[in-house]
């Protein structure tokens, strides 16, 4: 299993194209660091750290928690429980910041992207960039969140596939991007609405990047947003996406609880070796024994098989058929994404009739599904196309700039 820093690189012997892509970079903290992401038990260390005597750690950590997680304060001036004195103690050494929102885009479906900046402790290190989309619907509004700056993959049919891995992003600042969606649509617990109603209620970690390569982090976000004490998002409403990293889909369902859903797109290990490239290494057979074997699916925590719907590549109704027989005997729906279009993509969304078509042969052997309604194309916002614009300096041009730094 490969390490969340050190990803190993799997070469197919055919073409010499990564199966996965290896790190550029490791997280920086900045000089003040963020408490967002840090356990109960690293904030208590953390008020160690500042001169909190042990007696009182537990009653300043749910203090901290309380006023993080609960009710979204920015600073530690809005900690009103906590004393003058231990709130400019904090804010010497340490801070509640999130990651920045650079642009704000709108769709005209209401879709909203962010894209949003992360602090780094390195001033030579140009700031990193990621995107996340708020999908709001009649019954509920859905965060669409990052776990990668780039992507460990290079899945064909992706936008976000084409770019390089930067890094894995900290629980912190995967929690840092519900914390940030929370403050621009004025969603915490004191919410000034008619319906007292939250407007973030469900979590999908479909952004940019592989979670199941950066599991550690991921879990542990995941983990705190759906903590009762804070945030309360329920495991039931968080739902996790992979391509098929199959060593970390079992502990997914054991360590973190949430729904999971599988990026398939394909049922034949020839077609899907080349639209996700990580079958070559986990294959259909394999990724689906996963399946059958997460801890929890049951037809009431069904998976979720995601297909973009390629014209011509993987429409037919022979290959409808064929998903089919490959699903038996798991709990399943299949949700079927009429493929979004992105610059340079050689890849055409199938037609219309012909995903219906598609859709009504699996209803009717007894499966649900739906047809995922696009969102956010104006804005590139829809599935496979976010992609942040931010340049990235090679590691040759850092070590460059650093060397210029030492003979300053």
């Amino acid at each position: 299993m490969t390490d969340n820093l050190t990803s190993i690189v799997a070469l197919d012997a055919r073409t010499s194209v990564p199966l996965e892509k290896t790190p550029l970079e490791t997280y920086v903290p900045p000089a003040r660091p963020s408490l967002i992401g840090l356990s109960r038990g690293e904030l208590a260390q953390c008020l160690g750290a500042i001169g909190v005597a042990p007696a009182q750690r537990k009653m300043r950590v749910q203090q901290l928690w309380h006023w993080t997680y609960f009710r979204g304060a920015r600073n530690f001036g809005e900690m009103t429980s906590v004393s003058k004195e231990m709130r400019a103690r904090l804010d010497e050494r340490f801070t509640v910041d999130r990651p920045e929102v650079v642009a704000e885009q709108v769709s005209s479906d209401g879709t909203r992207k962010w894209l949003l900046r992360l602090p780094s402790g390195d001033r030579l290190e140009k700031a990193h960039e990621v995107e996340c989309v708020y999908i709001p619907e009649t019954d509920r509004g859905t965060l669409c969140v990052s776990s990668q700056v780039g992507c460990t993959l290079n899945c064909a049919f992706c936008h976000t596939g084409t770019q390089r891995l930067v890094r894995n992003l900290t629980a912190g600042e995967i929690v840092g991007q519900v914390m940030v969606a929370r403050d621009r649509l004025n969603d915490w617990a004191d919410r000034d609405t008619p319906s007292g109603g939250r407007l973030v209620t469900n979590i999908v970690m479909m952004g940019m990047g592989e979670p199941l390569y950066n599991f550690e982090a991921v879990r542990d976000a995941l983990l705190m947003i759906a903590d009762n004490e804070g945030i309360g998002i329920s495991r039931r409403r968080i739902t996790l996406s992979t391509s098929g990293v199959v060593p970390n889909i079992i502990r997914t369902g054991e360590e973190i609880g949430v729904m999971l859903a599988i990026s398939l797109h394909a049922v034949r290990d020839e077609l899907r070796n080349e639209l996700v490239p990580l079958n070559r290494k986990y294959p259909i057979a394999e990724l689906l024994q996963a399946c059958r074997d997460y801890p929890g699916a049951s037809n009431a925590r069904r998976i979720t098989f995601e297909y973009v719907m390629l014209k011509g590549v993987n429409d037919s109704l022979d290959d409808a058929k064929r998903l089919v027989r490959l699903l038996k005997g798991i709990p399943a729906k299949i949700n079927l994404i009429p493929f979004n279009p992105w610059p340079g993509t050689d890849y055409e969304c199938s037609d219309w009739d012909q995903i219906e078509k598609f859709s009504e042969y699996i209803f009717n052997a007894g499966y649900s599904s739906p047809v995922r309604t696009p969102r956010g194309r104006d804005i590139l916002a829809a599935c496979g196309q976010l992609k942040s614009e931010t340049e990235k300096l090679s590691a040759r041009e850092r070590q460059a700039l650093r060397a210029m730094a030492m003979t300053d």
